[in-house]
Formats: structure tokens, C-alpha cells, sequence
């Protein structure tokens, strides 16, 4: 639209010609958004508010009065609020370049202000510590030209031909160069331990190697020779086997055989010599019973003559004392007990007679027919 303007976003539009801006400023400060603009009445003009740099080289004299030359880079810009773009503008609007010249001669000045406080060590070993010495000491002064500074980068610090920073220096490259001389060493005495470590795990992975090729032949070997004697093997297994059953078919029949004969020679040999012996026995038991019944038979016949005879043998005994002088003292009683007296002689002469014929005295008392010795009330019965 014709008559408005609008600043780019790290522009700051400054409009002239009409009412004052702000604390009396000579124009009026636009930044962010557009408005409108009456031409011929109002001037537009526009004030960078993007990064600036600016470079410094500067000889500066430390304290210990050596000349130094020191190299440092600014990095600044027009500040954000109304009062520094004011500033800036009233200052640079006309030619902006002139922003990093100025900026460049006041760090220059303050730069050799605080070296010249500070000895070379400091200043070597302590850069920071001087680009935020300078940074404070001139924050003030670039505050009133409207810019502030984002960074102090010390890029370089040398000392010509004078060498003291490489006399300063010199120790502890000493040091370095002997810290990298034991460095070096170890890493060389590491390296050879490293490779004689890797020669030894070489040496035991070979015989670790040759071991197991060996164990793996040895192997293979004995698989071999087990297959080779594997046929051999079975068909002799196979042959013990057939020799084991006709073993034991040889003995199942020699059983069989055995017990056929049993059953067919033995047992009825067995059975006929025990019948054998039971009619042998049968016809002992039969002899021996005839032959006691005939003893028996003969001893009863005996006994019975003999007892036939018993009276005679009395009547004789008594007939021999018949002309004995015998004197009876008792009367009846007397002449009894002398007729006992001569039957008690006649048993005697009877059991005499029997052991003179060889008979056993107890022989007719087991068949119940021998009486015993006869007593004197049995001979009067």
C-alpha cells in the first residue's frame, strides 16, 4: 500500500519529520511491525541491528615490560531497546561501517590499558580472565554509543623476537618431551609385551591346534579301526550267538534224551527192582514168619512133651526118696513143701532139657503160647 513501510526483522526503521520519538528523540523508532508513512512529510531511514565484527591487532607492553602483540575479535551489535537504537542512529545512521572502526580503537585502548597491568604469565595462562577484564572496562563506554558486545575471543598472543614466551614455555615442553620420552617408552614397552603376549597366545592356539588335530586323527583313527572290526565283529558276534542257541538246543535235547530214558529205561527199572525187592521181601517176610511159626510149632510140641513127661520125672524123683531116711518135722505141711521141692527140680530139669536143645527161653513167650515157670498151685491144678 502506498505509504506504508515496513522494517526488516534486524532492521530498526527511524522516522523523521514528524512529532519527536520517545525522551525527545529527534525521530521516531519503528521496529517489528510496519505503518504508514506520509511521503514528503516523513523520512524513512534504517539502522542495521545484525552481528558486527571487528578485529583488533594491537602491540601491547605487559608489566614486566615486554612488547606483546595481542590479536583479538569483537563481536557486537546496536542494542535491542529504543535508547541504544537512538544512540547508535544519532551516531552511525550516516555511515554504519563506522560502527566496527570505533568498536575496534576503543577495545584497542582498553586492551593495552589492562596488559600493561598484567605480566606475560598472566596473560598467557590467563586469556579469559583479560578478554573479561576488557569486556567490563569497556561495557560502559559502548554502552553510550548504543552497542553492547556479545564476545571477546583473544585469537593471539605473541612476542615477537624477544623468546621469553618460548623461554617461559621452554620447561614445560622439557617436561612434555620427557613425559613423551616415558610415553613413548611404555608404549614401546607395551607393544613389545603386547606382541611377545601375542606371540605366546600364538604358540598355545597352535598347541592348542596340533593337540586337537591330534585328538580329531586319534578319532578318526579308532573310528576307522572300529568300523574295519565292526563286520568281523558282528559276524563273529553273530556266530557265537548261532554257536550259544545250538549250545543250548545240544543241551535242551540231551535233557529231553535224559529224561526219556528216565521215563523209559530207569523208572521202569526202578519200578521192577523195587517190586523185585518188595516180593524178595515178601517172600523173607513170609519164610521168616513160616520158619518162627515152625520153631514155634516145635517148641510148643516140646514144651508139651515135657510137660507130658513132668509127672514121670516127679514120680521118678519121688521113687529115689522112697528109700531115703528122710525125717518130716512139720506132718502134712512138711510133706508138702518136699513135693514142691521136687516139682521146683522137675521145671529145672526142663528148662536144662530146653537150653541143652538150643531153644530160646523167651522164643514161645512172645507167641503167648510158652507158660512161665510153672508155680506150686498151678503143678496141683
Amino acid at each position: 500500500m502506498f505509504g506504508y513501510r515496513v522494517p526488516a526483522p534486524d532492521q530498526a526503521m527511524l522516522i523523521s519529520g514528524g512529532r519527536r520519538g520517545l525522551s525527545g528523540a529527534p525521530f521516531r523508532v519503528v521496529t517489528g511491525h510496519g505503518t504508514f508513512v506520509f511521503p514528503v512529510f516523513r523520512k524513512v531511514r534504517f539502522l542495521t541491528l545484525a552481528m558486527c565484527e571487528a578485529e583488533v591487532a594491537e602491540t601491547c607492553v605487559t608489566k614486566q615490560g615486554i612488547a606483546l602483540t595481542v590479536r583479538a575479535v569483537i563481536a557486537f551489535k546496536v542494542g535491542n531497546d529504543n535508547e541504544s537504537i537512538v544512540n547508535a542512529g544519532q551516531r552511525f545512521l550516516s555511515d554504519q561501517d563506522q560502527m566496527s572502526v570505533l568498536t575496534g580503537r576503543i577495545f584497542a585502548g582498553h586492551l593495552r590499558a589492562i596488559i600493561g597491568s598484567m605480566t606475560v604469565e598472566e596473560i598467557v595462562t590467563e586469556r579469559q580472565k583479560l578478554a573479561t577484564e576488557v569486556l567490563d572496562t569497556s561495557k560502559a563506554e559502548m554502552g553510550k554509543i548504543g552497542l553492547i558486545v556479545d564476545s571477546l575471543q583473544i585469537q593471539s598472543i605473541d612476542d615477537g623476537d624477544t623468546g621469553y614466551i618460548s623461554a617461559m614455555s621452554a620447561p614445560h615442553r622439557a617436561a612434555i618431551q620427557r613425559q613423551a620420552q616415558i610415553a613413548q617408552a611404555q608404549a614401546t614397552q607395551a607393544s613389545v609385551e603386547a606382541e611377545q603376549q601375542s606371540a605366546r597366545r600364538q604358540a598355545e592356539y597352535a598347541r592348542e591346534t596340533a593337540v586337537v588335530k591330534a585328538q580329531y586323527s586319534a578319532e578318526v583313527d579308532r573310528a576307522q579301526a572300529e568300523a574295519a572290526q565292526a563286520g568281523p565283529l558282528a559276524q563273529a558276534n553273530a556266530q557265537r550267538e548261532v554257536l550259544a542257541a545250538q549250545t543250548e538246543l545240544a543241551q535242551r535235547a540231551a535233557e529231553l534224551r535224559q529224561q526219556q530214558l528216565v521215563a523209559e529205561v530207569v523208572k521202569p527199572a526202578m519200578a521192577e527192582a523195587e517190586r523185585i525187592r518188595v516180593l524178595a521181601l515178601a517172600d523173607a517176610e513170609r519164610m521168616k514168619i513160616q520158619a518162627e511159626a515152625a520153631a514155634s510149632h516145635d517148641r510148643v510140641a516140646l514144651d508139651r512133651m515135657l510137660i507130658d513127661q513132668l509127672p514121670q520125672i516127679v514120680k521118678e524123683a519121688a521113687g529115689g526118696l522112697a528109700g531115703a531116711n528122710v525125717n518130716v518135722l512139720n506132718g502134712a505141711d512138711g510133706l508138702g513143701e518136699i513135693a514142691a521141692g521136687l516139682v521146683s527140680q522137675g521145671l529145672t530139669i526142663l528148662d536144662s532139657v530146653r537150653r541143652g536143645l538150643g531153644t530160646p527161653q523167651g522164643g514161645a513167650a512172645t507167641d503167648g503160647e510158652r507158660p512161665g515157670p510153672a508155680q506150686p498151685g498151678e503143678l496141683e491144678k
